[in-house]
């Protein structure tokens, strides 16, 4: 096994630690436009600009709007749990 796979696979051996704050919350929405773009591209029978936009953004929001109130509602459940 050469050199570059030892280091490859020793990379993953350690976890890495992930913050969370609000600020890198936002890294949400480059993900959530990402695959409502993949998604609406692959689904729509006929693209069309104004429809693919059209399309993309609503699956953006909704996206958006289901992850944050996942997250409001896990934060309400925590604080319910720790005080």
């Amino acid at each position: 096994m050469p050199i570059a796979d030892f280091l490859l696979t020793a990379t993953f051996t350690a976890p890495q630690t992930i913050w969370t704050n609000p600020a890198l919350m936002l890294w949400m929405l480059p993900l959530a436009a990402s695959i409502a773009l993949i998604y609406k591209a692959m689904k729509l029978r006929t693209i069309t600009p104004a429809n693919f936009i059209k399309e993309a953004g609503i699956l953006f929001a909704s996206i958006v709007v289901l992850i944050t109130l996942i997250i409001l509602a896990l934060y309400a459940l925590a604080w319910l749990i720790t005080e």
